[in-house]
């Protein structure tokens, strides 16, 4: 296993450090002996929770800031080694709902941040999360990056802007930038209270609360699912690798399941539960991209990344963490 020595005392910035892959990411951070500064909204809409860095919060620096406010960012930005950009407004709905907000915080805020490292740390290097969203329905499994791009919501259309900036600023400034398109996450300190992030979440929640699982559809649309841990690794690969900049890149897994099956093992993992197999909501059904798992070749070859945790060992994982913490994610909510 790499270890990552590259980051030993390396001055490392995360936004949306309080989320769910951001704290994931800080814990590991720690771990390699870096000085982490965490910068989240703590907008209750969005997946900061403090409860995810309980364990290391006296060695992160938290900074409460928005990153659509330019002038934190500029100086947030200045003397770090490294920008994990990893804020952002992940409800496809939310983003139909007020479109004008998904822009403001996933295009916009992204342009700013770029802009104060052109102006202010010109030689950071930095690793954006992106999504699978913006290849919207596929039209050949699995899929890899030369997929055309056909975003199906507001969501999609505005992290490609983003994702997009990056890659500019890194071919004209030269700011080394690389950009993950993440398929669906999961593990524990993601948002579960509802479906604003994932709609394993509340799956994971409505079980534990011993209500049935809502599936939508017929229930076979087919995904694939990364554990945190593994996509942790993927960002750190990325920030270190030279071959990364200017690139992008899948994120995927070998097992992909139908949303039915998946229900179905949550079940039998935690030995208790029911599912349903529910009618689209019109407005769900409108931006749905079908079956979706991803072919993650290219990261593969060129930085030496696979994942390694088996879903069914995650999702185990996960709801053993659930039933020990939820009063820190929804009873207290």
């Amino acid at each position: 296993m790499r270890d990552f020595r590259e980051f030993t005392n390396a001055k490392v910035l995360i936004t949306g450090g309080l989320g769910f892959i951001g704290s994931s990411l800080a814990q590991r951070l720690v771990m390699l002996d870096a000085r982490v500064t965490l910068v989240d909204s703590l907008i209750p809409l969005y997946g900061g929770n403090l409860f995810n860095i309980h364990d290391i919060r006296d060695q992160v620096t938290v900074n409460i800031s928005d990153v659509r406010d330019p002038y934190a960012m500029a100086y947030l930005i200045q003397g770090q080694d490294y920008l994990f950009n990893l804020a952002g407004q992940t409800s496809h709905i939310d983003s139909m709902n007020d479109p004008q907000i998904d822009l403001d915080i996933n295009a916009s805020a992204q342009l700013s941040i770029l802009e104060a490292c052109r102006k202010h740390n010109p030689d950071i290097k930095i690793v954006f999360a992106s999504t699978r969203q913006i290849y919207g329905k596929p039209e050949y499994l699995p899929v890899d990056e030369k997929h055309p791009i056909r975003p199906v919501d507001v969501n999609g259309i505005n992290k490609l802007a983003g994702e997009w900036y990056h890659l500019l600023y890194n071919n004209v400034y030269k700011i080394r930038a690389c950009a993950l398109r993440l398929t669906n996450t999961y593990g524990p300190g993601m948002r579960v209270k509802d479906a604003r992030q994932t709609f394993l979440g509340i799956w994971v929640r409505n079980l534990i609360e011993g209500k049935p699982i809502k599936v939508f559809g017929d229930g076979l649309q087919l995904r694939d699912f990364n554990y945190a841990d593994d996509v942790v690794d993927a960002l750190l690969l990325a920030a270190i690798n030279p071959k990364a900049d200017g690139e992008v890149f899948n994120l995927g897994s070998t097992e992909y399941i139908n949303l039915k099956n998946l229900a179905a093992l949550l079940i039998e993992i935690f030995r208790d539960g029911t599912y349903e197999i529910v009618p689209f909501p019109s407005d769900l059904k409108a931006i749905d991209i079908g079956d979706y798992y991803s072919d993650y070749t290219k990261i593969n070859q060129s930085l030496g990344w696979l994942p390694h945790a088996f879903l069914k060992d995650g999702l185990k994982r996960t709801l053993e963490y659930y039933v020990c913490n939820r009063n820190h994610y929804w009873e207290s909510a």
